[in-house]
């Protein structure tokens, strides 16, 4: 028997206590299902209380809410939600129809054993308030409860997958959170069930995909999923990046690469908040400079100014970011005549894959931006190590980029790190580092200085000398801001001296 240790509120169990009573005087059957069994089976925190019961669920979880002060919100046909709330206190209770005519036909179509469990609630409600195990009352037709026992993640029939294809990214994300171990039957299930996940509307895969990734150790669960067959299914344009081979620099493949630089960005993520101790004993201070130290603290001022945030960093978005910042290769591969692979241009060719990747999965236009941005600039920071970085090149990232030059700048880190593999960390891992401390550095202490308020708009420009939208502006702001930057100009006096000047040189430029 497994052992239960619940730890409610006396408020969470007065809540529950009128929801028995309520359908006690409503003189329907009520039983707590699924999720709320397992949880309360495995003593794990319930987010939501799973409720079935017969009737017209619309009208009951309405009643419910009056009676519990609560807000009720329709999720679906098969699904009525109540949400509590009290100070910092919230309880959610999700209402569902009775399918099937018994409760046993209705945990028999559920997706998993585990979640294929029952106890009138009336019951349910009693045990929790009393301290007294569930296992005496559970209505399990499946063996859920054997299940839990043994860790095993079971399917509840041969249709269960075809049934609901989203079932097979819950699987992974119950295995992750429970320890659970697919059992064969339910593998081979899995995998013919693959093709119909096309079928499932996108939002619900976005929402179960960042539920995935959204828990540290998000690359076991995406190896995971490509052993499954199910990445490469959600994520087409990454199956040709496998076997895909790398300049010699490089440990892994493409595909490899780019899983493990997730791996890296939740390494680098957790190191940049330890102790300073921690972080001095960490592979990646390699060399001493203080650099890791450096860019802790320059990320808690950034926090302080609210342009990034440590939750960001390692956000489902940014996880996915990371996992497709090389996505352009594939269709730049290319060896040359004394046999170098070469990837030109990547960075840009990435950008229009992601766009489509982004509404393939309903990802909105913020993370989608975010994500393109790591694309198409994950190189610069890199890049600029090789040389003495100029105020100049630091202007333009981040005019270019914004404060999501911080994101893109991390996960170059992260990128650096995976292209090494298990080899030691070199003098180039110390000058990207170095670059990126600098970047941050003036982005976060010195904005003003390389960033200066702009004393004139675009369309200012465009109605003083006559000019239509199109990149001539944009070029005519960037050397405005670089003026201002160094101090050539001081006033908007200055500016249309300067601007008159600059645009006579650059149509002339565009003349020849």
């Amino acid at each position: 028997m497994i052992k239960q240790e619940w730890a409610l509120s006396s408020w969470a169990i007065g809540i529950l206590q009128q929801c028995s009573h309520f359908f006690v005087e409503e003189q329907r059957p009520a039983y707590l299902v699924g999720g709320s069994i397992r949880n309360l089976l495995l003593s794990k925190p319930c987010v939501d209380w799973d409720i079935v019961t017969a009737g017209d669920t619309h009208a009951v979880a309405r009643r419910l809410a009056h009676v519990l002060d609560g807000c009720y919100a329709p999720l679906h046909d098969r699904a009525q939600r109540v949400l509590v709330k009290q100070d910092e206190q919230e309880l959610v209770i999700d209402v569902s129809p009775l399918q099937g005519s018994t409760i046993e036909e209705d945990v028999a179509l559920r997706d998993f054993t585990v979640n294929a469990m029952a106890v009138p609630l009336t019951e349910a409600v009693s045990a929790v308030a009393t301290d007294v195990p569930l296992t005496p009352i559970l209505i399990d037709p499946l063996h859920g409860e054997q299940d839990l026992r043994t860790g095993t993640l079971r399917a509840t029939s041969a249709s269960a997958l075809e049934y609901d294809p989203l079932r097979i990214l819950r699987a992974v994300r119950f295995m992750t959170y429970y320890a659970f171990t697919l059992d064969p039957t339910t593998v081979t299930l899995i995998e013919q069930a693959v093709p119909r996940l096309a079928q499932v509307a996108s939002e619900r895969i976005h929402e179960e995909l960042y539920a995935i990734l959204r828990p540290a150790g998000a690359t076991e669960r995406l190896y995971c999923l490509d052993q499954l067959h199910v990445l490469t299914a959600l994520l087409p344009e990454l199956d040709v990046a496998r076997g895909m081979l790398q300049p010699v620099l490089h440990h892994w493949d493409v595909f490899d690469h780019s899983l493990r630089t997730v791996f890296m960005l939740e390494a680098l993520g957790t190191t940049l908040q330890q102790t300073p101790e921690e972080i001095a004993q960490s592979p990646f201070d390699i060399g001493g400079q203080g650099d890791l130290l450096a860019l802790k603290e320059l990320l808690l001022e950034a926090e302080e100014q609210h342009i990034f945030s440590f939750a960001t960093l390692l956000s489902p978005q940014m996880k996915l970011a990371a996992l497709l910042h090389d996505i352009g290769k594939p269709p730049t591969h290319a060896v040359d005549e004394e046999g170098n692979i070469t990837f030109y241009h990547h960075p840009q060719a990435g950008v229009p894959l992601i766009r489509t990747i982004a509404k393939r999965l309903s990802i909105s236009t913020h993370d989608g931006r975010l994500m393109q941005q790591v694309a198409a600039h994950h190189m610069r920071p890199g890049q600029l190590s090789q040389d003495p970085v100029t105020p100049r090149a630091i202007r333009r990232y981040f005019m270019d980029l914004g404060p999501n030059g911080i994101y893109v700048a991390l996960v170059a880190l992260a990128d650096h790190l995976a292209m090494r593999g298990p080899e030691p960390l070199t003098i180039h891992w110390q000058r990207h580092r170095g670059t990126v401390r600098l970047l941050l550095t003036c982005y976060i202490r010195e904005r003003d200085s390389i960033l200066p308020p702009r004393l004139i708009q675009a369309d200012e420009l465009m109605r003083r000398y006559h000019l239509e939208p199109g990149p001539l502006i944009g070029q005519l702001l960037e050397a405005i801001a670089e003026a201002q930057a160094e101090g050539v100009v001081h006033s908007r006096e200055d500016i249309f001296w300067f601007a008159e000047e600059k645009l006579h040189q650059l149509q002339s430029t565009g003349e020849k």
